[in-house]
């Protein structure tokens, strides 16, 4: 990628015979731009009115999965919709925990189980309680352990296909939260994750420290995901709509 961007503003500064430093900068980030927007891509959520919307976040432990879950039913709570959460992550310990904490700050229903307990089982009861109270949003949390990736394939493969036959919609948001101080190490994390459930869009995390994200022109590249949302911080309003431009010009920034 690093070397397409480059290929690209040598050719073009050539072509337009740009010399000063100002411009090529200028022209740099209208290339940076158009890496990361793709007219076919869907920047937001997609939530239909009228239906219970399943958002299914998935990645890898301590990206910031928790954080982003209570962020996002904050705002859509906030938006007059009304959310549930599935707490489907029973492995790692205190996971539950630490939702649970988020769901009484945005003042929402969590659906949980014990510690172990099957994560189907938590989906399959989320989505019926949700259908009883004519939820607006669902959100599950889910397990992101990498180190047994045949696992983890299964296990999500499985939640897929619970939350297709329950609700009747093939086409729900599959969302892989990344650290964006991670680096070269998300291009893997997107490639299992998608081969487990196909991705619909990544939300990008701790974008508040000195990290600029710039493993996600890869990513928008190779797997065509939009960037729905960026967290810029631990409080629950730190969740921003993803804007190309504005990303481009903080990184130079």
């Amino acid at each position: 990628m690093t070397m397409e961007i480059i290929d690209e503003l040598e050719r073009t500064a050539r072509v337009q015979k740009i010399t000063e430093s100002s411009k090529v900068y200028e022209l740099l980030q209208k290339i940076l731009i158009g890496k990361i927007m793709d007219s076919k891509l869907e920047y937001s959520l997609n939530l239909e009115p009228g239906k219970l919307n399943v958002i299914l976040i998935v990645g890898v432990n301590g990206v910031g999965k928790t954080t982003t879950i209570g962020k996002l039913a904050m705002q859509y709570k906030d938006m007059g919709k009304k959310v549930v959460i599935g707490a489907a992550d029973t492995f790692r310990a205190a996971a539950v925990e630490q939702l649970k904490i988020w769901a009484d700050r945005a003042g929402v229903e969590m659906i949980k189980k014990d510690d172990g307990a099957d994560p189907g089982a938590v989906v399959y009861e989320s989505i019926q309680r949700a259908k009883i109270i004519n939820a607006d949003v669902l959100i599950i949390d889910t397990a992101g352990r990498l180190q047994n990736k045949t696992h983890l394939m299964a296990e999500l493969g499985k939640l897929n296909k619970i939350i297709v036959r329950e609700t009747g919609c093939e086409e729900y948001e599959r969302i892989l939260v990344l650290d964006s101080t991670t680096g070269q190490n998300a291009i893997s994390q997107a490639e299992h994750f998608d081969e487990a459930v196909k991705l619909t869009g990544v939300i990008l995390t701790k974008l508040d420290g000195t990290a600029k994200g710039g493993v996600v022109f890869n990513i928008i590249d190779q797997y065509k995901l939009a960037i729905k949302y960026i967290g810029v911080g631990e409080s629950i309003d730190d969740l921003m709509p993803f804007n190309p431009s504005e990303f481009v010009e903080a990184i130079f920034n």
